[in-house]
């Protein structure tokens, strides 16, 4: 059995995952490296909107604050070589997963390399786009939209046999959760610090369950950050180069902090983009 909060499938080796741990870093040299490519001048001269957009981007991130709603730029009816070229622009960051919202609608976000900028698809049930954004926010509005119905209570029955403190836990949980109210800092239980059986974790995982979203940080190493079926109740779990985890966590918040761009990245990824502008576009 895999060690952690998520419990692999019999017979697999990952659970819970928005992409496999261990793939290739983030493209930014390599999206970045297209803008000097006479492939990437020749739909520059052709790509009004995105000439447009990025100005447009770069004021938003100037003024955007990390607790406010962030700003919704449609892209949906660009031409499409506007939007690869926005693509290829924007280059793919951090952090990058799904909500599954109401309808059978899915929401796949990527952070850009400019932190606090997010390219968002959403797609219906058959998987066809409805719509494509570009969104300035400290975590695309979609994650807070698809957790909203989210129960604030915790129900279960009683211990499994085997159980050694995972009713200490749900009752933790339980008190934290309705005591909890936005701003407040992440309460944070960790795994490691007491003993947890497998009967434990399996009660527990089955008690909150899976929610609607899905996230994958690779800042520095790799780190797994999923929503259970509980409102504001959220798995958190770092992994070294060897798909181990070495943090395993429980995170009482509303979005956990290793997702959400800080105050002072929208003003850098400013002054990034407005030098990706200058220099490719003008």
């Amino acid at each position: 059995m895999k060690a952690g909060f998520w419990v692999a499938p019999e017979g697999e080796d990952t659970a819970m995952t928005v992409m496999p741990i261990g793939a290739e870093p983030p493209l930014r040299a390599r999206k970045l490296n297209f803008l000097a490519t006479s492939t990437a001048e020749e739909m520059i001269r052709r790509c009004n909107h995105t000439a447009r957009l990025l100005p447009e981007i770069a004021d938003a991130l100037a003024i955007q604050k990390a607790n406010e709603p962030g700003r919704l730029f449609d892209i949906t009816d660009f031409p499409e070589d506007d939007r690869t070229l926005i693509t290829e622009t924007l280059g793919e960051g951090e952090v990058a997963g799904v909500a599954a919202l109401a309808n059978g609608v899915t929401a796949q976000m990527q952070e850009a390399v400019m932190a606090g900028v997010w390219r968002i698809r959403f797609t219906d049930a058959e998987g066809r786009l409805i719509a494509d954004y570009v969104e300035v926010a400290s975590i695309p509005a979609a994650v807070r939209q698809a957790c909203s119905a989210l129960p604030t209570t915790i129900v279960h029955g009683p211990a499994p046999a085997g159980a050694m403190n995972v009713m200490p836990v749900l009752t933790e949980i339980a008190d934290r959760t309705a005591r909890y109210r936005d701003g407040d800092p992440a309460h944070v239980i960790t795994f490691s610090l007491f003993p947890m059986s497998p009967e434990d974790m399996g009660f527990l995982q089955t008690t909150l369950g899976a929610g609607p979203v899905q996230l994958t940080s690779r800042g520095y190493g790799t780190c797994r950050v999923v929503a259970t079926g509980a409102r504001n109740v959220w798995s958190v779990q770092f992994f070294n180069a060897m798909d181990t985890i070495i943090l395993d966590t429980l995170e009482i918040c509303d979005i956990p902090s290793v997702a959400i761009a800080a105050e002072e990245d929208f003003r850098d990824s400013a002054v990034r983009l407005r030098e990706i502008e200058e220099a490719y576009f003008k």
